[in-house]
């Protein structure tokens, strides 16, 4: 397939970074489409009105989500008030957010927002979702998180490969931040995914592109950097949480800034696992004044504003 051959059958809704992409399947006339992941809460309106302007009609049968991460499952809440809609999760997180265990689920530890929505099913790992005449193949991708899936379909070679392969990396390593090896599990799906057939990757970050090969290559060196200095993966993993809290609330007070993280469980931990020995406000300074030198962030007055 080209890299710039249209997708037959989907609809990308490339988001920002604040939400995940949105992945609209298509069915057979009368069946009805299924998505794929429905972005943060705070977009969960318009989420809303850009799956109902993709649908062209058809009905909203199914939401899937590859993982329980707030980014991607944000919009499950206002798509199920509207479409009465069943979602279907990764079966290690069923129980969790059937119980609604903040916990378990990582918002309380990330200090991230989500919406409580109703789970209605499973995506089991070796199972097959069909939707037309696609039969998307359900792949287990642990590493960034450990209950992530991703979705395949054999006949176009489209992968659906979340956060397990971006096209300029992947995401954090969340597991690492607690102590837990994970890095091996990334590198085993990269592995896994260079075995398939893939000829496009839509991400859950990002632009679709073809280049499976340059991609792999990318976030193998990305992975070896940091299997030999985890502390620079901690370090990059404190500033994505940083940076993501300020997407979600676009501006806080430096005082209240430096508060949220110190309240901020994964904060502490990934801070341990970066080896500093500073306190926790002090080392949180550092990560905020290292994200307004970089411009990913931005300071007026006493506010921290999202660059």
């Amino acid at each position: 397939m080209p890299v710039d051959a249209p997708l037959q059958g989907l609809t990308v809704l490339e988001r920002g970074w604040l939400s995940s992409n949105n992945i609209l399947l298509h069915g057979a006339p009368g069946e009805g489409a299924v998505l794929v992941d429905s972005g943060h809460c705070v977009h969960a309106a318009q989420t809303l009105a850009l799956v109902d302007h993709a649908r062209q009609g058809e009905t909203l049968r199914l939401l899937v989500n590859t993982h329980l991460h707030s980014d991607h499952c944000g919009g499950n809440a206002r798509l199920q008030q509207a479409h009465a809609v069943p979602v279907r999760v990764p079966p290690g997180q069923a129980e969790a957010a059937r119980a609604w265990d903040e916990t378990a689920l990582s918002y309380q530890p990330t200090g991230q927002r989500c919406e409580r929505f109703a789970v209605h099913g499973v995506l089991q790992p070796g199972t097959a979702l069909t939707v037309g005449s696609a039969i998307w193949q359900v792949i287990a991708a642990p590493g960034h998180d450990p209950h992530s899936v991703m979705l395949f379909e054999p006949e176009q070679g489209v992968l659906l490969s979340a956060d397990a392969l971006w096209e300029n990396g992947f995401g954090v390593v969340f597991p690492e931040l607690e102590g837990e090896s994970a890095f091996d599990d990334v590198a085993a799906v990269l592995d896994l995914i260079e075995r398939l057939p893939v000829r496009r990757v839509v991400p859950g970050h990002g632009a679709a592109f073809g280049d499976v090969k340059t991609a792999l290559q990318r976030a193998r060196q990305r992975l070896a950097a940091f299997r030999a200095d985890p502390a620079r993966h901690a370090r990059h993993a404190a500033k994505v949480l940083v940076k993501y809290h300020l997407m979600e609330v676009g501006r806080q007070r430096h005082a209240d800034l430096l508060r949220w993280a110190e309240a901020t469980p994964l904060m502490a931990s990934t801070q341990q696992t970066a080896r500093d020995r500073g306190s926790l406000p002090d080392w949180s300074e550092q990560l905020v004044a290292e994200l307004l030198a970089s411009g990913a962030l931005r300071q007026v007055d006493d506010w921290v504003l999202d660059a």
